[in-house]
């Protein structure tokens, strides 16, 4: 039975200014803000600029309207419902530079970080109980042996912290992408998250996949009822993949000294999802001072971040964390550290007759004819010179090196021991002296 995953409870929209639960002139500040830079002035826009129901924006447009920073124009648009115009004062606009000058922030009204932590334990990734089913077909595009299925299947449904080990080129980082792929549900992302009257944004397109939702026309009496708190973006489960690249500066707040705002660091764009640290042991920092970085977050389901005032806060970590590395653990690792993670899944490249499945799977996907000849060439001949040692990448690489070859000499798309040969040249470079 393939058990679908269990819809995430939508963050409800605030009914009024009281339960937005933010500080009224940093609301105030982005309203006006939002309408000097975006230059709207209809409430029924204005609310979809600062992201806010109609309601509550115009609850804003009045207290704006009492302090004599907005006034109404006096016109009606007849193509908007007859709405009244809005334009702020000049009052309005000296106060909305001033507070530019302290923030360029506007647009959609940040979600308090509380306000925040209650949506992440909503959509928690450990709330998620993926089948065998589910984790097959994710995986269907590998050739994986049913031992590391088993292994797989809980650490995924845990939510709790993977390592994967194992020589190269065995699919470490696509079984990595097949667990993102079996989460399958969607998650709900703050464009940003308000703390201590700090705006850190959150929503990041490249590292978020937005979906396709239907929203409510402001200015319709019909509604859908399926509406959410739209300052949050309905998306799939996120996928952060970081390799080499990966700093210990890049888990802090980063801070934009012209914005003067935060972008949230890599782990907390990832809430919610999954963050994969690829070829681990290949970071200019060492993997057990990477580790370490992560020891309260994987025990305490809590991160701690610091402004650039020094004060430090916490904030939700719900994220599940894959490390992958060539490495085996206990030369990166001390005994500690492997304590912390909770499962350690060593992958191994495939036997003979996977080796053969995926050979063919990748010939066939490629146009490539199979023949029994170069087969037993390759299997009989070369494999025996590297102790019969079989890796995942090895059937693209040579498969591809033969097509680039056929190419090259214009002839038809074939496989013989001599183009056998020729691909596995390319495939392992020889130790020797060069002469400079």
């Amino acid at each position: 039975m393939n058990m679908q995953p269990t819809a995430v409870m939508a963050p409800p929209p605030p009914r009024n200014m009281s339960e937005m639960k933010l500080p009224i002139v940093m609301m105030r500040d982005i309203l006006l803000k939002t309408v000097f830079r975006k230059n709207v002035d209809m409430v029924s826009e204005i609310a979809e600029a600062i992201c806010l129901p109609v309601t509550v924006t115009q609850e804003l447009v009045d207290l704006a309207r009492e302090q004599k920073l907005i006034e109404a124009t006096g016109t009606l648009n007849a193509n908007n419902g007859n709405e009244m115009g809005y334009q702020l004062t000049d009052a309005g606009k000296a106060r909305a530079l001033d507070a530019l000058s302290q923030s360029e922030y506007f647009g959609a009204m940040p979600v308090p970080l509380d306000v925040y932590r209650e949506q992440v334990e909503r959509q928690s990734i450990k709330n998620i109980q993926i089948t065998r089913d589910q984790l097959t077909s994710a995986m269907g595009h590998l050739i994986l042996p049913d031992s590391l299925l088993d292994h797989l299947g809980p650490a995924v449904s845990a939510g709790r912290s993977i390592l994967m080990y194992g020589p190269p080129g065995n699919g470490k980082s696509s079984i990595s992408n097949g667990i993102r792929d079996a989460m399958g549900d969607r998650v709900y992302v703050p464009y940003a998250i308000e703390y201590s009257g700090q705006v850190i944004t959150v929503y990041d397109p490249i590292v978020h996949s937005a979906a396709e939702v239907q929203k409510d026309d402001p200015t319709s009496l019909r509604r859908t009822g399926n509406r959410f708190d739209t300052r949050y973006v309905c998306c799939a489960r996120p996928t952060v993949v970081t390799g080499g690249e990966l700093s210990l500066s890049m888990l802090d707040l980063v801070y934009n000294p012209t914005a003067r705002t935060y972008q949230a660091p890599l782990q907390l764009k990832s809430s919610g999802g999954i963050f994969i640290v690829d070829d681990l042991g290949r970071q200019e920092e060492p993997p057990q001072a990477l580790v370490n970085r992560w020891i309260v977050p994987l025990e305490e389901s809590k991160d701690i971040l610091g402004l650039q005032s020094g004060e430090k806060f916490e904030v939700p970590f719900d994220t599940l964390v894959i490390f992958s590395t060539n490495f085996h653990p206990n030369e990166i690792f001390d005994q500690a550290a492997l304590r912390r993670i909770f499962f350690k899944i060593k992958i191994d490249g495939p036997n003979q007759e996977n080796f053969l499945k995926i050979f063919a799977l990748v010939a066939r996907k490629k146009n490539m004819p199979l023949d029994e000849g170069a087969l037993l060439h390759l299997l009989k001949v070369k494999y025996p010179t590297i102790d019969n040692i079989y890796a995942n990448y090895q059937p693209v690489f040579l498969i591809d090196q033969m097509i680039a070859i056929c190419e090259f000499e214009g002839i038809p798309y074939q496989m013989t021991p001599d183009l056998i040969d020729r691909a596995w040249a390319n495939m392992f470079v020889k130790d020797e002296t060069i002469v400079k």
